[in-house]
């Protein structure tokens, strides 16, 4: 595994844990209080809040700020400059520090590109918020949201391919790209059958 890079204009607060093989690229700033796990890429012009988690293997691209209260789990992808928030109802008059509502990415989720997380909301294992969108309300896992608000379009595979199923119902398909099968009930998808 190669070694933590950290680019010199890179500003680490003391406290900061980082882990193996992550990459800090130009203007990136992590406070004190971040837990940033194994092989992430923080892009450039990243900022990372005290109270944040970010899991292995996340991407997170140029111009994303992630604030207090939002948690990563593995293998997500943060598009750039989207989006996150830890206030429903700011006011610059009106301190709501101790109002911060928490968000949570599952595994292996995409954000795409100027995607807005809108706080409070979780977004579901592997799902796929398309670029632009406005995430209002919790996202079931492996589903497709796209708009302004977001809406449920359809469902995608782990390997970020469109399945061809239903948005509700009883139906299985296939991935295009890797051939594993999931299997959709009622309005939950889910991964039935790897492929080695």
């Amino acid at each position: 595994m190669k070694a933590l890079s950290i680019h010199p204009t890179a500003i680490v607060d003391e406290g900061a844990e980082i882990g193996e093989g992550s990459q800090i690229w130009h203007w990136v700033h992590i406070c004190g209080g971040a837990r940033i796990g194994r092989k992430v890429s923080l892009g450039q012009n990243v900022f990372v809040a005290n109270l944040v988690v970010i899991g292995d293997c996340c991407k997170i691209q140029n111009n994303v700020s992630i604030y207090d209260n939002v948690t990563l789990e593995e293998g997500v992808f943060c598009g750039p400059s989207m989006v996150f928030t830890n206030v429903y109802n700011p006011r610059a008059l009106v301190s709501r520090k101790t109002e911060y509502r928490k968000t949570l990415v599952k595994k292996g989720a995409t954000l795409g590109a100027n995607c807005t997380i809108v706080c409070g909301t979780t977004i579901g294992e592997y799902a796929f918020v398309g670029a632009g969108a406005v995430v209002t309300q919790d996202v079931p896992a492996y589903a497709l949201m796209v708009g302004v608000p977001a809406k449920h379009i359809g469902w995608m595979s782990q390997h970020g391919e469109r399945l061809s199923l239903p948005l509700a119902g009883n139906a299985e398909a296939t991935c295009p790209r890797t051939g594993q099968r999931y299997e959709l009930r009622e309005t939950r998808c889910e991964l039935i059958e790897t492929v080695d």
